[in-house]
């Protein structure tokens, strides 16, 4: 649960305080989901007018994200579903830092699809699923 702890650290870093010390573990991953793509969706405006420091930070900010969600992964429990979700978390970060690089706007567009793909059925996963049993993947759930 370190991990994630880390991660929810990133992320209360852009702002994001209320129902952190109350949610349970798969709100807290559906909340840095939820966070990685602001931050996508915030660079992609930042680089469209060309404002380049705040486009870095937004990015850096998602790729921080990421790396927390990719840490919070049980590679002992998930099996290949853990090792799945590492490799497409690597290539995200991998490619935010390339769409930084070279200021594409279509990087981001990808991996935010990436991203709320994995949102989308994080977000289907049954209620009596979500409380207290983490899924295959992730201690907390991711």
């Amino acid at each position: 649960m370190s991990n994630v702890q880390g991660a929810l650290s990133q992320y209360r870093k852009v702002g994001v305080h209320a129902g952190i010390a109350d949610a349970s573990p798969h709100r807290l991953i559906q909340m840095l989901l939820e966070g990685a793509l602001d931050k996508i969706h915030a660079a992609k405006g930042h680089m469209e007018r060309g404002e380049i420091a705040a486009k870095g930070k937004h990015i850096g900010w998602a790729v921080s994200i990421i790396d927390g969600l990719r840490a919070s992964l049980d590679h002992s429990g998930g099996g290949e579903l853990a090792a799945n979700l590492d490799a497409l978390y690597d290539y995200m970060n991998r490619r935010l830092l390339n769409a930084n690089l070279h200021n594409d706007v279509a990087v981001l567009e990808e991996v935010g699809r990436l991203l709320l793909e994995i949102k989308q059925g994080w977000d289907a996963i049954p209620a009596e699923l979500r409380s207290g049993r983490p899924a295959a993947g992730s201690r907390a759930g991711s």
